[in-house]
């Protein structure tokens, strides 16, 4: 690795040599926090997002994670997705299943994805209904100082404008207090409708990892990240700031070669 530290108010950084390092130990990363919460809750209820996320994740498909994972007590959801068909391109699901659900013995029922069949709006409004009914079953934890899901990982990439989820740049969503899930029919990327978790949540996690790579995300990575005082730009990335869990940034060099104040390991 490259770089490993902790930035005073966005979470830890840990920056890699190459894509390949950086699945790697984000595989190792995920696998140690599903033991964790498998240890402490019995259950891993883990949110996912699209993008190039789920190929990084790949390495857990493989030896040793396919077979030392506690597969069975995993609860997938999606942090974002997509309001378009399971079986469409642009669906994170089909992502989802393709690159890690078909390749590794997680309980069919155990997945939760949205009624492609709905608007944005009732999408939405149904996801954020099926989450609390997972709450209540304790699946999910609940936050000590708010009435918000406490997932234990919530998983992020980041675009290069600085979005994360369905989280655009100056969208009112990023406004949105009491819902855990909200919904937008103009998203800046298509497609345009999408549903999303909302700031609260995200930032209600135990743990929020935030994976980013490639130079053309490195001006987004030093605005999300450094310290650039009162006239810093809010970037959606900027705002994840869990409440009472972690943060963690893995990027890779190219990603991070604007960061200011980081020396890399010669």
């Amino acid at each position: 690795m490259a770089f490993s530290g902790v930035h005073r108010d966005r979470g830890e950084l840990r920056i890699h040599e190459s894509v390949e390092e950086l699945s790697t130990n984000l595989a190792d990363y995920i696998a140690d926090l599903s033991e964790a919460s498998v240890k402490e809750r019995g259950v891993f209820a883990i949110a996912l997002s699209g993008g190039s996320l789920i190929g990084l994740m790949g390495k857990l498909c493989e030896a040793p994670y396919n077979k030392t994972v506690d597969w069975a007590k995993w609860y997938i959801f999606w942090a974002d997705e997509r309001v378009v068909a399971k079986n469409h391109a642009d669906s994170n699901y089909k992502l989802a299943k393709e690159g890690l659900l078909s390749k590794v013995p997680i309980v069919p029922s155990h997945v939760h994805s949205i009624n492609d069949s709905l608007s944005a709006e009732e999408a939405a409004d149904e996801y954020e209904f099926d989450i609390r009914q997972v709450v209540k079953t304790r699946m999910v934890c609940v936050s000590d100082i708010s009435d918000c899901p406490k997932f234990d990982l919530i998983l992020l990439g980041m675009g290069s404008d600085g979005h994360v989820a369905s989280l655009f740049p100056n969208h009112s969503v990023l406004d949105v207090k009491n819902q855990w899930v909200s919904f937008i029919t103009d998203s800046p990327k298509p497609p345009p409708e999408r549903i999303t978790f909302t700031l609260p949540v995200i930032n209600s996690a135990s743990n929020v990892v935030v994976v980013v790579t490639g130079e053309s995300k490195a001006e987004a990575v030093h605005l999300a990240i450094d310290d650039l005082g009162p006239n810093c730009p809010s970037l959606p990335a900027r705002m994840v700031q869990p409440t009472n869990g972690k943060l963690v940034w893995f990027l890779d060099k190219p990603a991070a070669s604007k960061l200011q104040s980081v020396q890399f390991c010669e």
